[in-house]
């Protein structure tokens, strides 16, 4: 097993690029299953995840190659198996994608309970409601959800909560239902946007793209696609406050400055210099005090609960004190005992965290919890006075293709060692 020792105090100073989305990538990914052909993926993320999405797929018959220039060729011509064992699944909660486009291709679905992070429930009740609303039928057999649908019928399809997997699970099916499904209080994040341009792509009749309503007519058969996959605004946002809590100034190319409305108005607010053009953010901070700035976790496009962790890891560092708010994830302050053991001021007030800014961290041995924990704890190292150890970074690995290497071509003394 891996660690992360990091020797903090430098600057983060120079230029990254970021990779394609982690969250595009795998629904994306799912997609191929709807329809024969060879699909093209351009910008997939060399990840846990993705690699755990590949042989998913190839449990089900998708065979795959990777081109010269990077880019999946994934021919699903002989997709037969319709289980996702548990084996497969257990690490990683997006498996639970394979559902709608298993029983829009196939009429019939067997996938393991999905885990993952453990930062809260998660159900998938989301994806089966609104699966059921299109027709299909489900049964809980021994760890599995087993879904079954002669053939899947359009229907309204209404959220409570935007979920960004169960809207992509309803498309996905919707697309290849018999006539037209409206999802109501649909998620807006630009990972759906990309899997709708897929899908699109595919040939499928999808209107409201952006907004809170898709309406989808189904149709007899798709195509394969040919696509790419957007930036990781998640890795972007990281990076960005990395800069800014080691006093740095960082060119972010590659990236949608577009998709981070929420983080871009936090940080100029806490005194952090943004600057962005068509495709690249510079963050830039000179030294100055960071100013305390409270956040309350939204779905897009409000401040992302996948940088969370990440920006309370900043605010340990500010002048004053900020409340951090979860909206999202009843779970997602597992990294506030990491951070206090980096000396952070941190209290939980139900869904808050009051945070107490100080002038310095101290190095510490930390251990993550979930994927962007592991993320926080790496901010607050590269920031900590002494040397900072980071063990189970194997989540780390989840969501973020060789962190440290571009960290440390930006000037950090960070390295992967064997535990």
């Amino acid at each position: 097993m891996d660690k992360l020792v990091i020797e903090g105090g430098r600057r983060i100073v120079g230029e990254i690029r970021v990779d394609g989305a982690k969250n595009a990538a795998l629904p994306l990914l799912a997609a191929t299953l709807l329809a024969p052909g060879t699909h093209r993926l351009e910008n997939v993320p060399d990840l846990r995840d993705t690699r755990t999405m590949l042989r998913l797929l190839a449990s089900f018959g998708v065979e795959w190659e990777r081109e010269p220039g990077g880019a999946l060729l994934l021919n699903s011509d002989r997709v037969e198996n319709f289980e996702a064992s548990y084996d497969l699944v257990k690490t990683m909660r997006a498996s639970v994608l394979v559902l709608g486009p298993l029983l829009a291709r196939l009429g019939r679905a067997r996938v393991s309970l999905p885990g993952g992070c453990a930062i809260g429930a998660r159900p998938i009740d989301f994806h089966t409601a609104g699966l059921a609303a299109l027709g299909a039928d489900f049964d809980l057999d021994a760890g599995y959800v087993d879904g079954r649908a002669a053939r899947l019928t359009g229907n309204t399809v209404y959220f409570d909560i935007p979920s960004v997997t169960g809207t992509e699970n309803i498309l996905m099916a919707a697309v290849r239902a018999r006539g037209t499904t409206v999802i109501k209080n649909a998620a807006r994040e630009p990972e759906i946007g990309n899997l709708i341009d897929m899908l699109t792509g595919m040939g499928a009749r999808i209107k409201g793209r952006g907004s809170d309503i898709l309406e989808v007519e189904g149709v007899d058969e798709l195509g394969p696609a040919s696509v790419r996959i957007i930036p990781d605004r998640i890795e972007t946002g990281t990076f960005m406050l990395a800069a800014a809590a080691t006093g740095g100034e960082l060119r972010i190319n590659g990236c949608s400055p577009q998709h981070l409305p929420a983080l871009i108005e936090k940080l100029r607010r806490a005194g952090v210099k943004v600057d962005q053009g068509d495709d690249w953010i510079l963050v830039a901070r000179d030294g100055g005090d960071i100013t305390a700035v409270d956040v309350k976790t939204m779905p897009y496009p409000g401040f992302p609960t996948d940088l969370q962790a990440q920006f309370m890891a900043l605010m340990t560092l500010a002048r004053g004190t900020s409340v951090i708010t979860e909206t999202i994830f009843e779970n997602r302050f597992m990294h506030v005992a990491e951070l206090r053991r980096l000396g952070a001021d941190i209290s939980i007030d139900g869904h808050s965290a009051v945070v107490r800014g100080r002038k310095n961290l101290r190095g510490a041995n930390v251990m993550a919890t979930d994927l962007r924990a592991s993320a926080s704890l790496v901010i607050a190292g590269l920031v900590a006075d002494g040397v900072t150890e980071i063990s189970r970074i194997y989540h780390l690995d989840r969501g973020y293709a060789g962190l440290e290497k571009k960290l440390a071509r930006a000037g950090a003394v960070i390295r992967r060692e064997s535990e």
